[in-house]
Parts: C-alpha cells; structure tokens; sequence
C-alpha cells in the first residue's frame, strides 16, 4: 500500500503500553515540524487513541470529507488523523484483531494526506495484527522504540524491535523515557526506575539511544492539557530534546537514501 502524498514514514512504537509512547510520537511530530518539515500525525492506536486529547483538538471535531477522502485535522502546524476523529469517546472499539486492521487500513488509505515529508505513526503497544498490518503493507521508513529503564519494559521492548526486524523495518533507535527524576525541592537526581536499560538494549541490537527522557511531571501535564512540551515550553530543555531526536531521525533517513537504501521514498 502506498500512501500518495507522502515522502517517509516513520512508526513509533513499544512492546508494552504505559512507557510514554503517544508523549513521544506528538512530541516528535511537532519537533519535526520545527525543523521545518511538513508533518503528518496518524494515531493508530485503535483501542486508545489520545492524539487528538494531547494536541487540544476539541471533542466532537470530525474531518471534513472530500469525495472517498478525509482530509486531516489541521492543529499546531500538523495533519493529524485518528480514530478519534470518526468515533464517539464513550463508544470503545470493542473489535477482534481483524477488524482493527481493518479500520486501520481504512484510515490509512482514505486519509487525504498533503506533501507530508514525515507521517509519524503513534502504533499501539504490543505486536499483534495492527503492528503486522502496518509494518507489512505500508513502506515504513524506520521504526523508534520507546521504553522506559524498568527489566519489563525491556522484555518487552525486544519484543518490539524482533518484530520490525523480521518485517525489514529499519530500527531508527531507543528513546529511553522515565530515565530520571529530579526532585522540585532539593534538585535530587534519581533513577526511579533502574538505570543503563535503553543503554543495553541499543548495544545488543547494534543500534542508538536516541535520548533519555527525564521523569517530569511538567511532560504529562502539558501532554493531558493539550499543549504538550513542544508548544507549551519550546525552548525548554524537554523540548530541545526532541528537536535533538527529530534531527538525528532526520540525519538516518537522508544518509541511507544517499548510499542506496532499502527505505523506500515516495514521490509526491
């Protein structure tokens, strides 16, 4: 399946649900944006979409219909689509595996996407049909994981790169989230949750830490309040980080589509 319109796609993921995933995928989408790329944001995360929530979209905003096309709500500079944006909040999709993908395909193929330079897929944890549906039928640039440093999420983090790489989706790096916490009082440095996890698990797989996200309580409410770091705070020191990921994700892309890669770059 290709998808007119747009150049690279990049899908992130995790192994389990919790990590911070949907924090990083809005994040890098708007960092991406300011370093003057054309983004697209698509939340496929069927069961629990929250793009929409994390970028303030109001509720009840649908997209408007050209012809068999949605054309993408357009909100903080993004094209941004999901399922949450043609179902009700109370109404769940309560969906066997193959349904999902189904919806999924749906979003992907009648979603009206404008000379998007990056489309940034918020997957949904774990890897069943939807990731296999992604990976398999849409030429996926590269795939970043995200974790957080505890032994679990690491199990499962694994699980997560194991499967882009039998699917021959090139692993852009690990951002580690939850890394460490400092404290508002004394300035205490912690890790809350173990240390060196993201470290490992980048040297067993021959790959990068693209960074290590601090346990901030700022992050998540910013996110829930629909101004997530990117906007609210972007020349904060959370938000400098992500335009560090979006330009090293940006330096992968180009230097292997120079040496003749196997990421695959569409027209427009």
């Amino acid at each position: 399946m290709t998808l007119p319109g747009v150049k690279r796609i990049i899908a992130v993921a995790s192994g389990k649900g919790g990590v911070g995933k949907s924090t990083v995928s809005v994040n890098l989408a708007l960092a991406l944006a300011a370093e003057g790329h054309t983004v697209g944001l698509l939340d496929a995360d069927i069961y629990g979409p929250s793009q929409g929530l994390m970028l303030g979209v109001p509720e009840g905003t649908k997209p408007n219909v050209a012809g068999e096309y949605l054309e993408p709500i357009e909100v903080h500079g993004l094209q941004v689509m999901s399922m949450s944006f043609v179902t009700s909040d109370r109404t769940p999709a309560v969906w066997r595996g193959p349904m999902a993908s189904g919806a999924l395909q749906q979003l992907l193929a009648q979603t009206y996407w404008q000379k998007v330079d990056y489309l940034v897929v918020d997957m949904p944890p774990g890897t069943g049909d939807i990731q296999l549906t992604m990976s398999q039928q849409v030429p996926l640039s590269g795939a970043v994981i995200v974790t957080t440093p505890q032994d679990i999420a690491l199990l499962d983090a694994r699980k997560g790169i194991e499967m882009f790489r039998k699917v021959e989706v090139p692993l852009l790096g690990i951002v580690e989230n939850m890394s460490m916490h400092t404290c508002s009082e004394c300035g205490h440095r912690e890790a809350v949750f173990g240390s060196g996890g993201g470290d490992d698990i980048a040297a067993e797989y021959d790959t990068t830490v693209l960074a290590q996200l601090p346990l901030s309580m700022a992050i998540r409410e910013q996110s829930d309040g629909g101004k997530p770091p990117m906007i609210s705070d972007p020349e904060g020191e959370i938000a400098q980080i992500f335009r560090g990921i979006a330009q090293k994700i940006h330096g992968m892309i180009e230097s292997v589509q120079k040496a003749g890669p196997r990421i695959q770059i569409m027209d427009d």
